[in-house]
């Protein structure tokens, strides 16, 4: 995920995005290498991003 695309806005709730990461490290055995682990970090980004969102609306 490029920094322009945070500094938009995310397009998901944090609970969706949440759910593929679960997903990610259950189809993997936890095992995070490569593009896996590329992956992985650009949707903890996208999580971080959309928290950070629902905080700011929520207040």
């Amino acid at each position: 995920m490029s920094p322009n695309s945070l500094a938009q806005g995310s397009a998901r709730p944090s609970v969706v995005v949440d759910a593929e990461i679960r997903a990610l490290l259950v189809a993997t055995g936890g095992w995070l290498w490569g593009p896996t682990r590329e992956r992985y970090e650009r949707l903890r980004d996208e999580w971080v991003q959309a928290v950070r969102e629902e905080i700011v609306k929520a207040a």
